[in-house]
């Protein structure tokens, strides 16, 4: 295990592809120092593990990367460079957040997107806290059963999952044109720049997006079968390498239409017909009034407190906000820390808060433009109470008896987060999607990029479980100009009204459980960023009823206490979440957490 790690200095007005000779490095060559409490029940694991450093959970895989005047984590090492690029020419943690956004559709395809939409949480150097939701649409012609036969079923070939008519109207463009309008400091030419360059000069893949592209070949296809243009596929129909350079002419070309006309250049004119052309060609339902409605909105942040600490983070139709604060609020009241990081008695109480947590989401949440969302009742310490009463430590609870919980006069109803932090103390958390892996498979001929799968978000049909097995009800039934629900949880922390934390991660259904457990790394067990994006991870998410939890994640003697008191604790060998992250010291260094976990890669300067 090699725990070094290059933070990058450099003079250089922008650092793309490896083009800046005069960068100064300082490479750290041992792994931090385990701070983390630990409990009794747990001391003789921590040292069995502590024989094999890298095992070790408290132990990062990497050494974490510092710095003094700006920081980008994102989960690709290229889309991070154009971040930091950009902070040093005198941009703000939005221009970097943009630059990077539009870095990662070139780079990073399986989740980066301008097909797509996403969340954006900024906190200015004031502590003045901003929300920015532009997430997609479903289209004007979208229909409450469009997935269903005629007997109420749904249909077979996940039509929702794959192809054109699986995806809602885009919201990506619309938002960062937004975002930058608002706040930026350097030109929108500026910003787009980057993304256009590394689009047009072609970036050296890495190990897993060679893989991610050879995998999704019968995919693409499949789904694109009369298409003039193979995208993502090698001329010579070989398979990718690592270190083969992936050049994209025809996105280079939409980005520059985008950084010419702005909003315009990609919801008007050239590109729209293309996207028009192909959503028609395959069976989709987006218009161009859907495009021409598009519009992404500034939303009132979710607020609240954790011991004394400041949570600002994501409302509806994020389910992310809400959720967060629900399980923050359900454990605060445990001694976590003297319990230790994963011992029976700290992971019970968090598995049973999201399944109840899991359980309000499917009943209550949804777009707020469409469905009245009891927010206030859902994180009063009276309803919370209420729905804790049948905790018991003995046994698990059963979620068949677990469902969303009663509030007076209510009737019910693959992904990517980059953090940043500037000299000034600004700070993003942005995660955006395309939901599953390289979207709806569809990619728009002509223009080179990809469309999402998000109307898979909606409840499709009560009870019915979409990709990620989350179930949905009426608050998030299919409607004309919805927006779907979505777990993203982009979150940013205040400790003592100074920046604290910026968290985030993709991962579908595990986000919220993710940034969740990143969280009480830091504040409860006293780990590093770097630690604790790195520590094993495990998952509740109502129904199925089951814990899933990464390889090592437990202790032998652990698992059997929770195995005895009736939990389903289900190992697996893929992972849970990939945190981007961000931790401002008392010192005020700059600690960026990458996931050791796939490309994920934190640089500052």
């Amino acid at each position: 295990m090699s725990f070094k790690n290059i933070l990058v200095f450099s003079s250089c007005s922008l650092v793309l592809l490896g083009a800046c000779k005069q960068a100064k490095t300082v490479v750290a060559t041992t792994p931090p120092t385990t701070t983390a409490a630990t409990s009794k029940e747990n001391q003789g694991f921590y040292q069995f593990l502590n024989d094999d450093p890298a095992a070790s959970p408290f132990v990062a895989k990497k050494a974490p990367v510092f710095a003094q005047n700006g920081m980008a984590t994102s989960a690709h090492p290229e889309a991070s460079k154009v971040g930091v690029a950009i902070l040093k020419m005198g941009g703000n943690a939005i221009d970097a957040a943009v630059a990077t956004q539009f870095a990662l559709a070139v780079v990073h395809p399986s989740a980066g997107n301008i097909g797509g939409g996403g969340f954006l949480v900024f906190r200015d150097k004031t502590g003045k806290a901003y929300t920015l939701d532009y997430r997609e649409k479903a289209p004007a012609l979208a229909s409450r059963n469009m997935y269903l036969d005629e007997k109420g079923e749904v249909k077979p070939g996940q039509p929702s999952w794959n192809g054109h008519l699986a995806s809602g109207t885009p919201g990506s463009v619309d938002g960062l044109v937004l975002a930058h309008k608002r706040f930026g400091k350097l030109s929108w030419k500026q910003v787009l720049q980057p993304a256009i360059d590394l689009a047009e000069n072609g970036v050296s893949l890495t190990a897993k997006e060679a893989l991610g592209l050879n995998r999704i070949k019968p995919d693409l296809l499949k789904y694109n079968p009369n298409a003039q243009h193979r995208y993502f596929m090698k001329e010579d129909g070989s398979e990718w390498k690592e270190g083969d350079v992936f050049v994209q002419k025809d996105l280079a070309n939409t980005l520059r239409k985008i950084q010419a006309e702005g909003r315009k250049g990609f919801y008007e004119g050239e590109i729209a017909q293309k996207l028009l052309t192909e959503i028609k060609r395959g069976g989709g339902i987006i218009t161009q009034k859907d495009l021409d409605d598009y519009h992404a909105v500034w939303r009132e942040p979710v607020v609240d407190s954790y011991k004394g600490l400041r949570v600002i983070t994501m409302p509806p139709p994020s389910s992310g906000g809400i959720a967060l604060m629900q399980l923050l609020k359900f454990v605060e009241k445990y001694p976590l820390q003297k319990w230790g990081w994963h011992s029976d008695s700290t992971t019970q109480v968090m598995i049973e808060a999201e399944r109840r947590v899991y359980a309000d989401r499917a009943k209550w949440l949804g777009d707020p433009d469409f469905v009245k969302i009891p927010q206030k009742e859902l994180l009063s310490k009276a309803y919370l109470e209420q729905r804790w009463q049948d905790f018991s430590f003995s046994m698990a609870s059963d979620s068949k008896k677990i469902a969303g919980g009663a509030i007076p006069g209510y009737e019910s109803f693959e992904t990517t987060h980059s953090s940043f932090v500037d000299k000034d103390g600004n700070a993003v958390a942005i995660t955006t999607t395309l939901n599953n892996s390289y979207g709806s498979k569809v990619v728009v001929d002509g223009a080179g990029f990809l469309m999402n799968d998000e109307m898979d978000d909606f409840s499709i049909k009560p009870g019915h479980p979409n990709s990620y097995g989350l179930i949905g009800n009426e608050a998030n039934a299919i409607a004309p100009n919805k927006r779907m629900l979505s777990s993203m949880t982009p979150t940013i922390v205040e400790k003592d009204k100074k920046l604290y934390m910026v968290l985030g991660t993709p991962g579908g259904s595990t986000i919220i459980t993710s940034v969740f457990q990143v969280f009480l790394n830091v504040v409860e067990h006293q780990m590093g960023m770097q630690q604790a994006v790195d520590a094993f991870r495990f998952h509740h998410q109502w129904l199925p009823d089951r814990t899933t939890y990464e390889t090592g994640g437990f202790t032998p003697q652990t698992i059997q206490k929770l195995t005895e008191r009736g939990y389903k604790m289900d190992m697996q060998k893929n992972t849970i979440g990939r945190m981007d992250c961000i931790l401002v010291h008392p010192d005020g260094k700059i600690e960026g957490g990458a996931d050791v976990r796939a490309d994920d890669t934190a640089v500052g300067y």
